[in-house]
């Protein structure tokens, strides 16, 4: 009986497995992404049943309190956040996930007796990844809820001091792990509050991880985050040893790192020079200066420029999500086909502060998945387009990546939008953007400035080509 139960118990474990996988698979694209997130979701709840039914449970009362106040908390929050503060929510998920894992490990070194270096690793790895996670995500939360300044904290000796942190985190952990009983008699400590310091460092160095990145790398720090808290969970894994949480975390982990190298790719720099390089703490004096004349445009004289043309591209970034003008970007965009003219909605890797954050938001606002162009599919065509249209987008756009040798961001493959015929800039004004490097777009001889709020500036157009 009991062999039975077992055997009934994994082959569900295979099935939250499975569902894990087909999940991940389908989010890769736009058309399946609701279902491959409710797939996963299936998966999770399946998950937790069979785990609460598996394991020797004292007592469910707390376990009961734990989801009546996770759902409490999530689901309204789930309901309510704006998508300006989803990249803010997902950085607090990351963070839940750290802080979970780090409370699993440390739960199984408190009440633990003679642990054998099988599950003393995993302990380890679960506390260290975790607490890295967490601090590391609230960091990057108070940056991106602009609680705290968005630029890179830079100071004197900072790589010198992390080497160190990171040195003696790991000597600690040698001696946890192969040792415990004997640390005792090396440091003079108890082994349990060498744990303790391996935890604090570990906080530590998740606040240092985080605080020399400027805003203009949030999005692949968001990723990585998400992928140290798969790993954090699949460490947990090891140490309570449940095959379902090492699949999933390790799926997590293994495509959060993926997705922060397709990333780095797409900024043409390095994982390791986004950690490390402080990028946006010096960007004052660096760069060609900006010199030319901006040619303001009105929303009348706007829309005589789109119902002319042929082919329309609009660029979305972070300033659409602020203005939550998807929806009336789409409604533009439905009146500029109805006058038969071609529209494309072109996606930079890095735009907004999370990825996948403009596909998100023109989603929510029903655009067809076959209008959302990605960067190398756009840019060999930009020539033959008629309008650009920049909405709230900057960096992603800057043509210093391609001209300006001297420019944070050379290198940086972008949408180049001012390759086409006209380019119309919707920003409220002429400041520079998350990234703080002047764009030289603005002066270019095919520009318009279209300044005001993006969502009032689509509205008024959408108005024009009623009236008409």
């Amino acid at each position: 009986m009991n062999f039975n139960f077992e055997l009934l118990i994994n082959l569900g474990y295979i099935v939250a497995s499975l569902l894990f996988i087909i999940g991940v698979k389908q989010l890769s694209s736009p058309e399946t992404a609701r279902r491959g997130n409710l797939n996963s979701s299936i998966g999770m709840l399946l998950a937790v049943i069979l785990t609460l039914l598996n394991k020797d449970i004292v007592s469910y009362e707390w376990i009961i309190l734990g989801i009546v106040l996770g759902s409490l908390i999530g689901a309204p929050a789930a309901r309510l956040v704006k998508m300006t503060a989803m990249p803010e929510m997902v950085a607090l998920f990351n963070g839940s996930g750290g802080i979970a894992s780090l409370l699993v490990g440390w739960a199984v070194y408190q009440v633990g007796s003679g642990l054998g270096i099988g599950t003393m690793l995993p302990i380890f790895l679960s506390v260290l990844i975790g607490g890295i996670t967490f601090t590391g995500s609230i960091i990057a939360y108070t940056k991106l809820a602009e609680l705290i300044d968005g630029k890179p904290t830079i100071f004197t000796g900072q790589h010198i001091l992390n080497i160190i942190l990171i040195a003696v985190t790991v000597v600690l952990g040698v001696f946890i792990v192969i040792e415990p009983t004997g640390i005792t008699h090396l440091f003079g400590l108890e082994a349990y509050w060498l744990f303790i310091t391996v935890i604090v460092l570990a906080g530590i160095l998740g606040i240092l991880l985080v605080i020399p990145i400027g805003g203009a790398d949030m999005p692949v720090v968001i990723s990585l985050l998400n992928s140290f808290s798969g790993l954090a969970a699949a460490a947990a894994g090891f140490v309570i040893n449940n095959n379902v949480l090492i699949v999933s975390g390790s799926l997590v982990g293994a495509s959060g790192i993926i997705l922060t190298n397709i990333m780095a790719k797409a900024m043409n720099r390095s994982i390791g020079n986004v950690l490390f390089s402080g990028f946006g703490a010096t960007t004052a004096g660096h760069g060609k200066v900006v010199q030319g004349e901006v040619k303001p445009i009105s929303a009348g004289d706007a829309y005589l420029v789109l119902e002319s043309a042929r082919s329309v591209v609009f660029v979305p970034g972070y300033g659409m999500a602020v203005a939550q003008a998807q929806h009336v970007v789409k409604e533009l965009g439905d009146l500029l086909e109805a006058n038969d003219i071609e529209v494309n909605y072109a996606i930079h890797p890095v735009a907004g502060r999370m990825p996948g954050h403009m596909n998100v938001l023109l989603a929510e606002a029903n655009v067809e998945y076959d209008k959302l162009r990605e960067m190398e599919d756009i840019n060999p065509t930009m020539n033959t387009v008629d309008v650009a249209v920049v909405i709230g987008a900057n960096d992603v756009v800057n043509p210093a990546a391609r001209e300006d040798e001297s420019s944070p961001i050379y290198g940086m493959p972008i949408i180049n939008v001012d390759y086409a015929r006209t380019v119309i800039i919707l920003k409220r004004s002429m400041r520079s953007g998350f990234a703080g490097i002047e764009n030289p777009l603005f002066f270019k001889e095919n520009s318009r400035m279209l300044f005001g709020d993006a969502k009032q500036s689509i509205q008024a157009l959408v108005s024009e080509f009623k009236a008409t």
